[in-house]
């Protein structure tokens, strides 16, 4: 085999491993990591895999989970009753921001947190209100980042 084969299922397994890292899954990662290097960038069911060497539900299953993150998306398919995947354009601005959504949510509970302690020892409140000045921050200044990558890019 040719060493780039070697460096391609590294690659892979990078991506699975660090979706593992983030309480995903390492099937939905491999299937990341396929589209991200793969030439056509469009690939069928069937190719993922053989690639993976797993089942179609396996893949199947991961790669909704992958597009309903906005990551992955289905692609025309050139041939009848094959179904195509493709990683989506200006994916990572759409799992960033739906990542984004989630802390928003767990400010607003960080809040709630803060006025369930009100009143309370300040050391006591100190776990509640790091998580709240950091989401704060995040909700103001992650907005804006992701505005300047979608203009570099020229995502809409």
């Amino acid at each position: 085999m040719p060493e780039r084969y070697y460096e391609e299922k590294h690659f892979i397994e990078d991506i699975s491993l660090y979706f593992e890292q983030m309480g995903l899954s390492g099937m939905a990662g491999r299937i990341l990591g396929v589209l991200l290097i793969s030439n056509p960038p469009e690939q069928s069911l069937t190719d993922l895999c053989e690639v993976l060497q797993t089942s179609k539900s396996a893949v199947s299953t991961s790669a909704r989970l992958l597009d309903e993150m906005g990551l992955i998306e289905r692609a025309p398919s050139p041939v009848p009753r094959q179904i195509y995947f493709r990683f989506t354009p200006g994916g990572w601005v759409v799992f960033m921001r739906m990542r984004l959504r989630l802390m928003a949510s767990l400010h607003q509970i960080a809040e709630r947190g803060l006025e369930l302690l009100e009143g309370e020892d300040p050391a006591l409140r100190a776990r509640l209100q790091e998580a709240h000045d950091m989401f704060s921050l995040i909700e103001q200044e992650l907005p804006a980042l992701l505005g300047r990558v979608e203009a570099k890019r020229g995502i809409k």
